[in-house]
C-alpha cells in the first residue's frame, strides 16, 4: 500500500462498521480537530496477532478516562474489531491504528460534554519507522521544546495534543539530516524522543529515564522486562544531559520504532554494540512467536 492516507484501498472500522477507506471521512466542526479531544493508540500485527494487543485497548480507554470521556465500546469489542480490520484488509503484519475522539455535535466551543465519542480503526503495512537505522544507529537531534509537568497536562495519556511539539521537532531534526529529536523534560532531565522512549548502556548496565511525566511505553516495559531475565541491571531514573557523554550504547523502543540503535545525539556518540543488537534480535524474534 503507497500513496497518500486518505486514497486507498481497502477498508476501515469506524463506530461499528467496516466503510471503504476512502469514506471513512468526519465533520470539519469535529470538536477534535479544533481542541485535541482525542486518543489513540499505535500497534503492531506479526504473524496474524497483535502484540500486547488487549494492553493498547486497556491504555485506549484509560487515556480516553484522562481526557474526561468514556469510548463507547468495551475492550472485548475493540478486540474485536481490530480483528475484523485486519480479516477484511487481509494483512496478517501490520501496522493498526485505534482513535477515539469527540465528534462534532451540540457543542462546539471548548466544552464538548454533549458531542458523540467516536472510535475508528484503520491498518496498513509499515516497515521500519527509522529505515535502515537498525543496522547503523539513528542520529538524533535535541529538540528546543521540553516534556510538560504533570501539573500542566495528562501526560501519561496518549493523546493527540502531546505530539504537537513531537511534529515540530521532528521536522526540525530531519531539516538537519536527523532521523529524530530527544526530548529533554521540564527539569532538565533526559525524558524520550518523539515517538520513542530511550535507553542507554555503560559498563553492562542499562540506565534509562524515569517516565514521571511521559508515556511509560508497552514496549519499554517489555523491553526492560527481557533485560531483567537476561540478568541485566536496570537503572530507572533520572538522568542529566551531560550523562550521555559517558554512556557506550543507547537505542530507542516503540511500537513502531520496535528496538532501533542510536549512533548519535548531538555531538554524543553511541556504538551500536552487544547489549543493543542482543535485545533488539530478542524482541524481534519474541514478537514473531
Amino acid at each position: 500500500m503507497a500513496g497518500a492516507y486518505d486514497d486507498r484501498d481497502g477498508t476501515i472500522w469506524m463506530d461499528g462498521k467496516l466503510v471503504d477507506w476512502r469514506a471513512a471521512n468526519v465533520h470539519i466542526l469535529t470538536h477534535a480537530m479544533h481542541y485535541a479531544s482525542s486518543v489513540f493508540e499505535g500497534e503492531r500485527c506479526y504473524n496474524g496477532k497483535i502484540f500486547l494487543s488487549r494492553k493498547h485497548s486497556e491504555r485506549l480507554h484509560y487515556s480516553a478516562s484522562c481526557l474526561d470521556f468514556e469510548i463507547p465500546y468495551t475492550v472485548d469489542q475493540i478486540e474485536a474489531a481490530k480483528a475484523e480490520v485486519l480479516a477484511a484488509n487481509d494483512l496478517t503484519d501490520a501496522y493498526v491504528r485505534a482513535v477515539a475522539w469527540r465528534g462534532a455535535g451540540e457543542d462546539m466551543g471548548v466544552s464538548s460534554a454533549r458531542n458523540p465519542v467516536h472510535l475508528a480503526i484503520a491498518v496498513w503495512g509499515w516497515g521500519n519507522y527509522y529505515g535502515d537505522a537498525k543496522l547503523k544507529g539513528a542520529k538524533l537531534d535535541i529538540s528546543k521544546w521540553k516534556r510538560p509537568s504533570p501539573e500542566t497536562i495528562p501526560v501519561h495519556a496518549k493523546a493527540a495534543g502531546l505530539y504537537m511539539i513531537c511534529t515540530t521537532s521532528k521536522h526540525a531534526a530531519e531539516a538537519k539530516g536527523c532521523s529524530d529529536a530527544l526530548f529533554m523534560d521540564y527539569r532538565g532531565y533526559v525524558a524520550e524522543a518523539t515517538g520513542a522512549n530511550i535507553f542507554f548502556v555503560k559498563d553492562g548496565e542499562v540506565h534509562t529515564p524515569k517516565p514521571d511525566c511521559f508515556l511509560n511505553g508497552l514496549t519499554r516495559q517489555t523491553v526492560i522486562g527481557m533485560l531483567e531475565d537476561k540478568q541485566i541491571k536496570v537503572h530507572e531514573r533520572h538522568i542529566m544531559p551531560e550523562e550521555m557523554e559517558g554512556f557506550e550504547q543507547c537505542w530507542l523502543t516503540g511500537t513502531a520504532a520496535e528496538v532501533t540503535p542510536v549512533g548519535q545525539i548531538g555531538d554524543y556518540n553511541f556504538e551500536v554494540g552487544a547489549i543493543t543488537r542482543d535485545i533488539s534480535e530478542s524482541y524481534e524474534k519474541m514478537v514473531r512467536s
